[in-house]
């Protein structure tokens, strides 16, 4: 479970983005990382139990850096404001269909899919969607995952990619680069059992589309 200790480090980071206060704050920082690693031990396990393709895998390979690539971006602040982590069969490096949390006080979001896919992926999921358009529409429309997740999210082109027709039944979804779904979480289900359960149904409903995802990208 999240501690109270993890959410304060989290809000004073945010207020403190600066590397003074964050070496001034290691001991805390060094507790609030072991705290999300052991949720995070805790959930994979869980996940596993109705996705079995990440069993196995392990907190400290889906869990990104604190630390942010300040090379080419105008914010400079040192330090991200939240724990993240994206759960797939080959971690937080790969372009696996997975699930994704992002632990920040007053923004707190579970979800996931694909979102950084190379062109020889991108390519087979379009040619999956356009083959398997019912299938697709299926996952898309059903009423839990919209309950949840409202809609399937992703940069889009503003015109069909090249060999598909305008008037195709998924092409709002074949334009896509990404496919992916987020989901808000309470702030007052972090410190208590909710925030496991409510992550694990959001990910339930996610199944059937990173399924879908991961078909088209390995065959």
């Amino acid at each position: 479970m999240i501690q109270k200790s993890t959410v304060a480090f989290l809000k004073g980071l945010k207020k403190n983005n600066t590397k003074e206060w964050f070496d001034d704050h290691r001991k805390e920082y060094d507790l609030a990382k072991t705290n999300f690693l052991d949720f995070m031990d805790q959930l994979i396990p869980a996940i596993a139990l109705f996705d079995p393709e990440i069993t196995g895998i392990k907190a400290k390979d889906c869990v990104y850096r604190i630390n942010r690539d300040i090379r080419f971006s105008k914010d400079k602040t040192p330090y991200k404001s939240h724990f993240g982590a994206a759960i797939s069969l080959k971690g937080r490096k790969s372009t696996y269909p997975g699930y994704y949390i992002h632990l920040e006080p007053g923004n707190i979001m579970v979800g996931g899919g694909a979102y950084m896919l190379m062109p020889e992926e991108l390519q087979k999921v379009r040619q999956e969607i356009d083959y398997n358009a019912k299938e697709f529409l299926k996952i898309a429309n059903d009423k839990i995952f919209r309950n949840i997740y409202g809609e399937i999210k992703g940069e889009a082109l503003v015109n069909p990619p090249k060999g598909y027709e305008s008037d195709n039944a998924a092409i709002n979804f074949i334009k896509n680069k990404q496919w992916y779904a987020m989901s808000a979480i309470a702030d007052t289900d972090v410190l208590s059992m909710e925030l496991e359960k409510k992550t694990l149904n959001a990910y339930k409903a996610l199944l059937p589309l990173n399924r879908f995802l991961q078909k088209a990208m390995t065959h």
